[in-house]
């Protein structure tokens, strides 16, 4: 199914789709800046949650991810 029919995607997809790693976007998941749910074991991000997030990030002007504290750091 293509990830513009599906309501929630895996949380590599959701960086996929963002053009970031997992890595970048975990900690952003976990933290709940991110939306997200789980299922079971796996950790699921609403596609329109995850359009929203982006889009709060572009309007604030501080969407560059490249300057998100990195865990361990």
């Amino acid at each position: 199914m293509p990830v513009e029919d599906r309501i929630a995607v895996d949380v590599e997809t959701a960086a996929e789709m963002l053009g970031i790693s997992r890595g970048a976007l975990y900690p952003l998941v976990m933290s709940g800046d991110v939306p997200s749910f789980k299922v079971g074991r796996r950790r699921l991000v609403p596609v329109d949650g995850l359009r929203a997030w982006a889009a709060t990030q572009i309007d604030a002007g501080d969407g560059d991810l490249a300057h998100q504290p990195r865990p361990g750091t």
